[in-house]
């Protein structure tokens, strides 16, 4: 039932979903909706670029012909929300994912073969000014190599241009603490806290929600590896780049400093992608429901814990 309304690629999918992730927004931040005007409008803030990061993997999912015209991407990506809603609660998350995705956006699109340079130029430059707002994000930079080795490995100037977004990107850094604060460089631009104290997963309900997310994305993470050879061979390189987007967002979600959920947030659009993958392709639709099922239960099954 849920999957045959997410098969096909309509609007009013996109407004469920929408639906569904502010009820979760609301009923997530509550108390500080309603507490004063500041953390009132921070908080809406933060629901607007959570609509926003749901609008942009459709609008690329679509773009890019990534999946089979469906809405499986977002719906994926809207239920991810469900089991770990503290995602939308950190402003400095939610803007280095954006702008994270932006990069990963360029890079995809390199199948086209049209302004690499500019393309390379920008996924390097969002790439380091989302690492402004959380360090870690900086290694998703190793998606740009990864561009560089199926696109322009024998481009000399291609390989220069991604370090002048990120020597761009500082500059702006510089012009910024200049003009504020009348300093270059200050100890808090790159914060380079790491944790691997993971003691806060140490209940019943971190578990289940960490088993579900790990099971679900190594089924299908494998499943997308072992279909690629079988995809249009101009865009198996952006099937690669979302594949290793997703081992990187595994990665920085091992270090996080904070270990609460919100640390996999970087996850959700490159699993909703394989996620969308796997469901258009599964044959037994007895089983597309189970799989989506688990994703809708297990938060419920959480709060029960």
């Amino acid at each position: 039932m849920i999957t045959s309304v997410f098969s096909k690629s309509k609007p009013i999918n996109f407004i469920i979903v929408a639906v569904y992730v502010s009820l979760l927004f609301v009923i997530t931040t509550y108390t500080l909706l309603f507490s004063d005007l500041n953390a009132a409008f921070s908080t809406l803030f933060k629901w607007v670029m959570t609509l926003f990061l749901i609008f942009l993997l459709d609008f690329v999912v679509a773009k890019n012909n990534l999946s089979q015209r469906n809405s499986y991407a977002i719906m994926t990506f809207g239920l991810l929300l469900g089991i770990f809603p503290e995602a939308m609660t950190h402003l400095d998350l939610l803007i280095s994912n954006l702008f994270v995705f932006f990069a990963l956006r360029r890079l995809i699109s390199l199948h086209t073969k049209l302004n690499i340079k500019k393309k390379l130029f920008d996924a390097a430059f969002w790439i380091t000014i989302a690492s402004f707002f959380f360090f870690w994000s900086i290694l998703f930079f190793a998606l740009v190599i990864v561009a560089l080795i199926y696109y322009s490995q024998n481009d000399f100037k291609n390989i220069i241009i991604p370090f002048t977004g990120v020597i761009t990107a500082v500059m702006l850094l510089l012009i910024y603490n200049v003009v504020m604060y009348d300093e270059y460089f200050r100890t808090t631009d790159f914060q380079r806290f790491a944790s691997l104290d993971y003691t806060a997963y140490n209940s019943k309900k971190s578990i289940l929600k960490l088993t579900v997310l790990f099971a679900s994305f190594v089924w299908t993470l494998i499943y997308y590896f072992k279909n690629i050879p079988d995809k249009n061979k101009k865009l198996k390189p952006s099937y690669f780049i979302i594949a290793w987007a997703s081992i990187i967002a595994v990665l920085v979600a091992i270090i996080a400093p904070i270990k609460n959920g919100s640390e996999y947030l970087f996850l959700f659009a490159p699993f909703s992608i394989i996620m969308a993958n796997y469901i258009e392709v599964i044959s037994e639709r007895w089983f597309k429901e189970v799989f989506v099922a688990l994703l809708i239960i297990t938060p419920i099954i959480g709060l029960m814990l």
